[in-house]
C-alpha cells in the first residue's frame, strides 16, 4: 500500500515543522555562544512538562511500537507489565534517586560512579553504555523503524533506515538536548494521538462499525488468552514472561537500571530547573506510561483478528497501520516517524554527551574549551549514527521480536548497573573493587546461567544475578580498605520529602496500577 498524496503531505509537513521547531527553540542569546552545558544539560533550565514528555518520547519508540505490537500479538496484553510497572519505577526514580543526583550537580551517570567509587569503575561503565546505545539501542530503532516505513511506503527498508538516522542526527546536532527536549511535546503529542487513533480505528474495525467499546469486548471474549496479565507455566511464552516473577522479580531489576541510571532517560530530569520540577517531570511521565499499553500493545492484540497468520510478529503494527484511510494513515505514519526520530535522537545526544565528558573532557592535558567540547559531541553524534546504520541489519536481521532481543540482552549488565548504584547511593561502606565486582559479575554470572541453565527465564535470571551480584559486592567492600578521597557524593543533607502535588500523583499511580492488575489478572 503506497502513501496518498495527501498523506506524504502530512509526513513531510511534520518533517519540515519538527526540524524547524527544534531549531528555534535552541537558538543562541544574542552574544552567547553555546557550551557544554547548554548543549548537554539544555541549560539546566527544563520544566516538567518537557521532562515528561521527554522521557516518553525518549522510551517510546520502534523498539516499543513495532517491537511491544508484535509481542502483543504473540504473547498478549502480559507484555503490558513492562509498560505498567515503569509507572511505579519512575515514582521511586523521583522519590529517592533525583534528590542525591541533583544534589551533586551529576551531568552523566558515569561521573556518579567516579565521583562515588573511583576512575576505573567510570571508565569500565561509559564504555559499556556507548556500546549500549549504540549497538543495541540505536541500531534496534533504526532497524525496527525501517520496517514500518517499508512496509507502510515500499520505500527500500536500508533506505528508509539511513533516511531515519540522517534525519535524527541533523535534527538535534545543533541543538543538543533543548532541541531534543523542547519539541518533544510535540513529539509525544502526535504519538499519543496516532496511536488512540490505531487502537480506535482496528477495535471498531473488529466490531464491523460498532464502537470501539463493542470491538474490544468481542476481542477480549474471543482471544481470553491475550488478556492474560500474569502467565501460567504451561503458557508457551512464559520463558518470556515467567508469571508472578514479573511482579516481585527481575523486571524490577531491568525497570530500575532503565528510568534511574539509564544516562539517555536520566539526562532529562538532570537539566530540571530544580527537583520539584524534575519530581513533577517523572509523575508526568508515570502517567503517560499508564496510558502507552493501548497505544502500543492493544493494536497488536488487535492483528490477530484482523491480521492472522503474519509471517512475524514485528509485522503486527505496520500491517494494522495499512487498513488506516487516507489521510489518517499519513497522520499515524507522521506520529510514527515522531517516535522514531524522538528517540533516536535522545540516543544519538546521550552517546555525545557520554563520550565528550567521560572521555574526551578527562584527557590528560589542558582543558578543552566549551566550543571544542560541543564540537567534539557533535562528531561523535555523527560517528555513533554512521556505525548504527552499518550494523543494524547485521545484528538484528535475524530476531522476530526485537524488543525481546533487547530485553534479553541488555539483562546481562543490568543486575551489576543496579547493584552498583544502590549501594553507591544509600550504603557508604561499598567501594570500588565492590563496585568492579558487581559489574563484572553480573556479566560472567549472566553467561554462565545462560548456558547452565537455559530453561531459565531471563526475568528470574535478571532477579538471580541481581542477588548473587549484590552479595558479591558487600562481600568484596568488606573485605577490602575503603579508599580515603574517593566518594564525594553527599547524601548526609539530601531532603528526600516530596511536595502534596507529588504525593497525591503517586497515590493516583498506585490506585490505577491496582484496578489494572485486578481486572486482567
Amino acid at each position: 500500500m503506497e502513501l496518498s498524496a495527501l498523506d506524504i503531505t502530512i509526513v513531510l509537513a511534520y518533517l519540515a515543522g519538527i526540524f524547524i521547531l527544534a531549531q528555534w527553540v535552541s537558538r543562541e542569546k544574542a552574544g552567547h555562544q553555546k557550551d557544554a552545558k547548554d548543549y548537554f544539560l539544555a541549560s539546566k533550565s527544563l520544566p516538567w512538562w518537557a521532562i515528561g514528555a521527554s522521557l516518553i518520547a525518549a522510551n517510546i519508540s520502534a523498539e516499543q511500537i513495532i517491537g511491544m505490537s508484535g509481542s502483543g500479538y504473540a504473547i498478549g496484553l502480559a507484555i503490558a507489565s513492562y509498560e505498567w510497572m515503569a509507572a511505579l519505577t519512575l515514582l521511586i526514580v523521583g522519590k529517592f534517586f533525583l534528590p542525591v543526583f541533583l544534589r551533586n550537580g551529576i551531568y552523566t551517570m558515569p561521573q556518579f560512579l567516579e565521583q562515588r567509587y573511583g576512575t576505573r569503575i567510570r571508565t569500565l561503565m561509559a564504555v559499556f553504555w556507548l556500546g549500549l546505545y549504540v549497538f543495541v539501542n540505536l541500531t534496534s530503532i533504526m532497524w525496527l523503524g525501517s520496517i514500518a516505513v517499508n512496509q507502510v511506503t515500499g520505500m527500500d527498508q536500508m533506505l528508509a533506515l539511513t533516511l531515519l538516522g540522517v534525519f535524527a542526527l541533523m535534527y538535534q546536532l545543533y541543538g543538543g538536548l533543548k532541541a531534543v527536549a523542547l519539541t518533544d511535546i510535540v513529539q509525544v503529542s502526535l504519538l499519543v494521538l496516532g496511536g488512540l487513533l490505531v487502537a480506535g480505528l482496528t477495535l471498531n474495525q473488529i466490531s464491523d462499525g460498532a464502537g470501539i467499546v463493542a470491538g474490544f469486548q468481542k476481542l477480549w471474549s474471543e482471544h481470553p488468552e491475550h488478556f492474560e496479565m500474569i502467565l501460567s507455566k504451561d503458557n508457551p511464552f512464559y520463558k518470556d514472561l515467567p508469571g508472578i516473577s514479573v511482579l516481585i522479580g527481575g523486571m524490577w531489576i531491568m525497570n530500575v537500571s532503565y528510568w534511574g541510571f539509564n544516562q539517555y532517560i536520566i539526562q532529562r530530569a538532570l537539566a530540571a530547573k530544580n527537583i520539584a520540577e524534575a519530581q513533577k517531570g517523572v509523575l508526568f511521565a508515570a502517567f503517560l506510561k499508564l496510558l502507552m499499553p493501548v497505544i502500543v500493545v492493544l493494536p497488536g492484540i488487535a492483528a490477530i483478528v484482523l491480521a492472522p497468520g503474519l509471517d512475524r510478529p514485528d509485522q503486527a503494527y505496520p500491517t494494522m497501520m495499512r487498513l488506516l484511510p487516507t489521510g489518517i494513515l499519513g497522520l499515524v505514519f507522521a506520529a510514527l516517524v515522531a517516535a522514531i526520530v524522538a528517540s533516536l535522537a535522545s540516543k544519538i545526544n546521550s552517546v555525545a554527551t557520554i563520550f565528550t565528558l567521560d572521555f574526551y573532557a578527562k584527557r590528560k592535558g589542558a582543558a578543552p574549551s566549551e566550543a571544542k567540547l560541543v564540537k567534539v559531541g557533535r562528531i561523535a553524534a555523527a560517528v555513533s549514527v554512521l556505525l548504527g546504520i552499518l550494523t543494524a541489519k547485521p545484528l538484528l536481521g535475524s530476531f522476530d521480536q526485537g524488543f525481546q532481543y533487547i530485553q534479553e540482552y541488555t539483562g546481562f549488565f543490568t543486575p551489576g548497573i543496579v547493584v552498583i548504584f544502590v549501594l553507591g547511593l544509600f550504603w557508604k561502606r561499598a567501594n570500588e573493587a565492590g563496585a568492579l565486582s558487581a559489574a563484572i559479575g553480573s556479566f560472567v554470572l549472566s553467561v554462565v546461567l545462560k548456558l547452565a541453565w537455559p530453561t531459565l527465564p531471563f526475568i528470574d535470571r535478571v532477579g538471580l544475578v541481581f542477588l548473587l551480584a549484590l552479595a558479591l559486592a558487600v562481600i568484596v567492600s568488606l573485605m577490602t580498605r575503603r579508599a580515603e578521597g574517593k566518594d564525594f557524593i553527599r547524601t548526609d543533607d539530601v531532603v528526600y520529602k516530596t511536595d502534596s502535588v507529588f504525593n497525591v500523583g503517586a497515590l493516583g499511580v498506585v490506585a490505577i496500577l491496582i484496578a489494572l492488575y485486578a481486572s486482567f489478572w
